[in-house]
């Protein structure tokens, strides 16, 4: 069975992910959700298939631990993540597409804010979030902000690599497990060797990676990574954890002059369709610094809801300003929302500010109709004094007129008498 009508199919509908199951229905991921098709491969051609899309290296370590990550390219369809695995002794697929072209900070509808944590020159970038929240996405826009606009080193080690950026300004290499590098901490032991400005590393998933991490950041490197966690306090708790207990201060000290932001973001249906990232966002001010350094996590939320002049939002601030968007409907915003009742005033607030609005415009409305109103009224009224004096002026003139007659046919009466007189 060729994969290519079931991926043409997946990229034509717009879906994120496609799951090919031995002996069932092949089914496809479009904005979070499930849909069937009409796909169904045997058990034989679906261990066929997920062999043609291993190499021989692959093979051995599927053979071995019965699941694997890897990249795969169709020339004219796209690129994807890949992962093999097992179930009930049967073989899987499950791929998640990526495509060809990179996503942007704009075109992901990322807050600016990110772009001001991409210019930072060194120290630790959390991207967080539950599987499947945007993070490898949102790394690929700051990685490619970074190469759009500065002339940097950038080296990524991934499992697998999944988008692939070519240079721009900066130079970027890219390494993947398996193939360039044995393991996380093998590729960052080394990296500081290899003149990087910019370190990404996929994911941190043990300790020694977090404190390769950590060096690579003290050097001076800008290091981006991702956790599985969904807030910056949480993220914070994660890295300590990786620690033992009788280190966790030293290195709480540590992560506190090198932390730089935490940006926590969940994928949300917009209404129009399609998905949206909500995005908790801590930068670390000098008094986020104090609060880490003073153990005091509690109240990490607090500042971030302070910290607008910074760009920091908290989830529930990022919420609601999808929801005034007219991006997410109310029930989808108070579903996600941590704090839904916090939230629900806040929206309060906005509908109150909305009809206030509209009472205003239309008691303007109102008061601009009045005044119109009365100003007709006061020119009529001003029309109609203007034709009374004019006729009252007309009238007292005529009546001026007769007044002129009368008196000339009087003395023209005494002219006459008068001559009459004279004769005798």
């Amino acid at each position: 069975m060729d994969l290519r009508p079931m991926v043409q199919f997946m990229v034509e509908k717009k879906a994120s992910d496609l799951h090919i199951r031995a002996n069932k229905n092949a089914v496809i991921r479009v904005d979070g959700v499930i849909i069937h098709t009409e796909f169904m491969l045997s058990s034989e051609d679906t261990s066929r298939l997920a062999h043609s899309m291993m190499n021989d290296s692959q093979i051995e370590v599927f053979s071995k631990r019965h699941e694997i990550d890897l990249a795969y390219e169709i020339s004219d369809i796209g690129r994807f993540r890949v992962n093999i695995f097992r179930q009930l002794g049967l073989v899987n697929i499950a791929l998640r597409n990526f495509g060809f072209d990179l996503p942007t900070i704009e075109s992901l509808n990322l807050p600016p804010a990110v772009s001001k944590v991409a210019q930072n020159n060194s120290g630790i970038v959390l991207v967080t979030g539950t599987t499947g929240s945007g993070k490898t996405n949102t790394l690929a826009a700051i990685v490619d902000y970074i190469n759009t606009n500065y002339q940097k080193n950038i080296i990524t080690i991934e499992d697998p690599v999944e988008f692939i950026h070519k240079d721009k300004k900066s130079i970027v290499s890219q390494r993947e497990l398996g193939f360039d590098t044995l393991s996380f901490a093998d590729a960052l032991k080394n990296v500081v060797r290899q003149d990087p400005d910019v370190v990404l590393i996929g994911e941190m998933r043990d300790s020694a990676t977090v404190m390769a991490a950590i060096t690579a950041a003290q050097l001076g490197h800008l290091v981006l990574s991702t956790l599985h966690t969904i807030n910056a306090s949480q993220s914070i708790n994660r890295i300590l954890d990786f620690f033992p207990q009788h280190q966790q201060d030293q290195q709480r000290m540590v992560l506190a002059d090198i932390l730089r932001a935490v940006l926590s973001q969940r994928l949300l249906p917009v209404i129009d369709g399609g998905r949206v990232p909500a995005m908790e966002i801590l930068v670390n001010t000098s008094h986020v610094k104090d609060l880490i350094y003073e153990k005091k996590f509690s109240e990490i939320n607090a500042a971030i809801k302070d910290g607008a002049y910074y760009g920091m939002q908290t989830f529930n601030q990022s919420l609601l300003s999808l929801y005034a968007e007219g991006k997410i409907t109310a029930e989808t915003a108070l579903e996600t929302s941590g704090s839904p009742k916090e939230l629900m005033l806040s929206m309060s607030g906005i509908k109150t500010s909305a009809e206030s609005s509209r009472n205003v415009l239309h008691q303007r409305d109102a008061q601009e109709a009045a005044a119109k109103e009365a100003a007709e009224a006061a020119a009529k009224e001003a029309a109609a004094q203007e034709a009374a004096a004019k006729e009252a002026a007309a009238q007292e003139a005529a009546a001026q007129g007769n007044t002129t007659q009368g008196d000339a046919a009087q003395e023209g009466w005494w002219s006459k008498r008068w001559s009459k007189g004279q004769k005798k």
